[in-house]
Formats: C-alpha cells, sequence, structure tokens
C-alpha cells in the first residue's frame, strides 16, 4: 500500500509532508507534489504534515479522488525527487479548498479519469 497526493495539493504546494518522509518518496512538479509508489512505505508520516488535507492511505481514498492513484504513479518517474521544503506557491492561500483543482492542470499533468463503473 501508498499513500498518495491529492488535488488538495494542486496550485499549493505547501510542501511541509516532505521534510517528514523518512524515504524521500515525494516528487515535485510546477504546482504540485506527488507521491512515488514504489518508494512510498506508508509510514503515513505526511498526512498529518499536510495542512491542505491532500494526503491519504490508498485504501482509504474517497470515490471523488480515485484518479489520485494514476496521478501518482504516472507523474513520478517523470518528476524530479524533492528532498527540501519549498516555499508555498505565491497564491496557495486563494487555492486552497477550491474544488475541482485537477481540471486547472494542463492535460498531461491532469490525472486520466477512471473508468465509470
Amino acid at each position: 500500500m501508498t499513500h498518495v497526493v491529492t488535488e488538495g495539493c494542486v496550485h499549493c504546494k505547501y510542501a511541509e509532508c516532505i521534510t517528514y518522509c523518512p524515504v524521500a518518496c515525494f516528487r515535485e512538479g510546477d504546482t504540485f507534489l506527488v507521491i512515488d509508489p514504489e518508494e512510498c512505505i506508508d509510514c503515513g508520516n505526511c498526512v498529518e504534515a499536510c495542512p491542505t488535507d491532500a494526503i491519504y492511505p490508498e485504501d482509504e481514498l474517497p470515490p471523488e479522488l480515485q484518479p489520485a492513484l494514476e496521478w501518482n504513479a504516472r507523474l513520478a518517474p517523470l518528476l524530479p525527487l524533492a528532498t527540501t521544503r519549498v516555499l508555498p506557491l505565491a497564491d496557495a492561500d486563494h487555492w486552497n479548498g477550491t474544488p475541482d483543482k485537477w481540471l486547472s492542470l494542463p492535460p498531461d499533468q491532469a490525472p486520466v479519469p477512471a473508468p465509470a463503473g
């Protein structure tokens, strides 16, 4: 099992989670972080550290956030390793809590929707 970053991180990237990860499993996009499922040891430290509640254990993802599994797994190998905390994005507080943030990402950075039913 792994933990996954969800759309709550998009356009915020507060990144406190990075400093709590004992194995450096975070990868950094321009406007978000993802967790490399091959590296995550399921410690859960990042969940408590995330101020946007954007990180979930894989088996506790709400149905509307299921695309995060594919998103993290696909993008993690493509993004650089994030090992030190970075400053939140300048407009993070504006974006925090905004719904449907995945829709604001370029198509190659957006999650692929899960097949219906």
